[in-house]
């Protein structure tokens, strides 16, 4: 995208960020345009939550700027074209839910009404409640509403569904689809991977503070392979595997091989002529199975990613290993 493209509600030139020897956020060029639903995807330590706090003007960045509809992140923050939700935050108690919306809606040059940024959030019957009498899902829908107080027209969510529920995560999604509607701007990151594929026009896939891929979820999907085909070993070699027709990458899972290929129906035939179909099955790649590709340690330069190290040596399940042909 060019830098200066009109369409744009967020940008990101040439962006970088360091905490002592960890380069959180690697040379980031990245525009999102104006009615985008956006999710940012990577793993724990890829530099997600440092761009979304430069996005907002909380962290600066060492080099490159961070523009939104044009301004800094203060100004517009300022002029109240811009909602947050956070990881972190408790709502206040011994307040009703509408005092607390209400309150927030005061601090805006041009607020919602209460009883719209309720609805909203999918919140309308609640508004008397008190805040710190509701279930889990209801408290992060008021969250919600308190990002949208302000009347903005981009909200930025950082793991809005953490510790939810499946049918709290579903309500979620269903007010932020009903404020994506009205032509705003949404920029998510989120662990559920689902969630992403379902509810974002776009995904931009960060690892080791770069940008590895950046699409539709049917793309991305692409990028890797576009079907699964996963077979036992039962104690066959592996040796050549990744070089059959088609195959993009290949995983190890204890006694199974998962090959990522372009033509499924070329690999297989490959396969039954090695006598290799014990248990074979032919799916469409995930977007999960092409992130876990994308990130892959093996296919990185690792040298300055040490927070992403810790984070992955937590993470990282025994008995997997992959191979990226």
């Amino acid at each position: 995208m060019g830098v200066t493209a009109p369409g744009h509600a967020v940008r990101l030139i040439g962006v970088s960020k360091s905490f002592g020897a960890v380069r959180a956020v690697n040379a980031v060029d990245l525009g999102i345009g104006r009615g985008e639903t956006v999710a940012l995807l990577g793993r724990n330590g890829a530099g997600k939550s440092t761009s979304i706090a430069m996005i907002l003007g909380l962290q600066q960045p060492d080099a490159g700027r961070v523009l939104l509809f044009g301004c800094t992140p203060e100004q517009a923050v300022l002029d109240g074209r811009v909602g947050a939700m956070l990881q972190e935050g408790r709502l206040i108690p011994r307040v009703t839910v509408a005092e607390l919306v209400g309150f927030v809606a005061g601090a805006y040059p041009h607020p919602l009404m209460v009883d719209e940024a309720l609805e909203l959030a999918g919140l309308t019957g609640l508004g008397n409640r008190r805040a710190d009498k509701l279930s889990g899902g209801q408290a992060q829908r008021v969250r919600f509403a308190l990002a949208l107080a302000g009347n903005p027209e981009l909200v930025v969510l950082d793991e809005p569904t953490a510790a939810l529920d499946v049918e709290a995560r579903r309500a979620f999604w269903q007010s932020m689809r009903t404020y994506a509607r009205r032509g705003n701007t949404v920029l998510f990151s989120t662990h559920y991977l689902a969630e992403a594929d379902e509810n974002a026009d776009r995904i931009v896939v960060m690892d080791h503070g770069r940008i590895a891929a950046d699409g539709s979820g049917d793309r991305i999907k692409r990028m890797v392979g576009g079907n699964l085909v996963s077979f036992d070993l039962a104690g066959a070699a592996t040796e050549g595997l990744a070089q059959l027709p088609g195959v993009a990458s290949l995983e190890i899972r204890g006694d199974r091989a998962l090959l990522h290929t372009t033509d499924s129906d070329a690999t297989v035939i490959a396969l039954a002529q090695l006598g290799l179909v014990r248990n074979l099955e032919v799916a469409p790649t995930s977007l999960e199975d092409a992130f876990l590709t994308l990130t892959d340690d093996r296919t990185h330069d690792r040298t300055d990613d040490l927070e992403y190290d810790l984070a992955v040596n937590r993470s990282e399940a025994p008995g997997s290993r992959k191979v990226t042909a």
